[in-house]
């Protein structure tokens, strides 16, 4: 068993005119590295026709209608995140609903409001009453705004963790970019966060500083957009790792935190 926690397709309504070799190709790396499930979303359009990181309702919707399809056509291969914007709380909360009852499995929080905003906090309670974690697009210590998205930083997940204690939190993409030292440190007290290991960083001491900040039990494997950075992680925790030690990260961890039977053969 292999689960990567944060994985991305694309539809027909995106600005890539090759998404389908995109989405195949992912499948197909997935399958050399050994993957045995893509936990996966969709963000809108990514852009085409609202903001990638403020999608109309409509975008949401339709780029989870898409999320859907591909896992109902890869059979239990690859599982679907709720992709919602908190800005519009009315439809957050409807879609998410639907989408759990269509069989997905988790809710994917990117940029659009920060992690500790009180707009959050109805996404959180329906997560909670669901069972289902929450996969918060972090930037390892944000230090001023970018233009077109309001990104949070692990300090302000972990505002949001604390509020919400029965709430898993997913930390995605520790190898992101920025300092993730300052994450680690953020989280370190916060126990219902776990790290996601995905991002295309792949600095010197960050697995074994993932590792003495929060413990094995609580890092995922991921990969995000970049699959070759998360299989050479997955190759070096071989070596860092006991076999058991590594089974809790490969896919073990994960499936404590989402819900039961979300991974077949789990």
């Amino acid at each position: 068993m292999l689960v990567d926690v944060h994985a991305h397709f694309y539809h027909d309504r995106t600005p890539r005119a090759d998404w389908r070799e995109r989405n195949a190709s992912r499948l197909a790396a997935g399958q050399k590295i050994g993957i045995t499930h893509h936990v996966a979303s969709v963000l809108g359009t990514w852009g085409l026709t609202s903001p990638i990181y403020f999608p109309s309702p409509r975008d949401v919707t339709y780029g989870n209608d898409a999320m859907l399809a591909l896992a109902r056509h890869q059979s239990g291969r690859v599982r679907g995140y709720v992709t919602v914007n908190p800005n519009y709380t009315a439809h957050a909360l409807a879609e998410i609903t639907r989408c759990l009852a269509a069989g997905m499995v988790g809710i994917k929080l990117a940029a659009s409001r920060r992690a500790t905003d009180p707009l959050l906090d109805p996404i959180c309670s329906l997560a909670r009453e669901r069972g289902v974690p929450i996969l918060q697009h972090i930037w390892q210590h944000r230090r001023h705004d970018w233009p077109g998205q309001e990104a949070s930083d692990g300090a302000e997940l972990a505002v949001l963790a604390s509020r919400h204690p029965d709430v898993r939190f997913i930390l995605a993409h520790i190898g992101g970019g920025g300092d993730w030292r300052h994450s680690l440190a953020a989280v370190q007290s916060v126990p219902n966060i776990v790290v996601d290991l995905s991002g295309s960083g792949v600095d010197g001491g960050m697995l074994e500083a993932c590792l003495e900040a929060v413990g094995v039990e609580r890092l995922v494997w991921g990969t995000d957009l970049t699959m070759d950075t998360g299989w050479a992680k997955l190759r070096y925790l071989a070596h860092l790792l006991s076999s058991e030690q590594l089974e809790l990260v490969k896919w073990k961890n994960a499936a404590r935190i989402f819900p039961r039977g979300a991974f077949p053969a789990d």
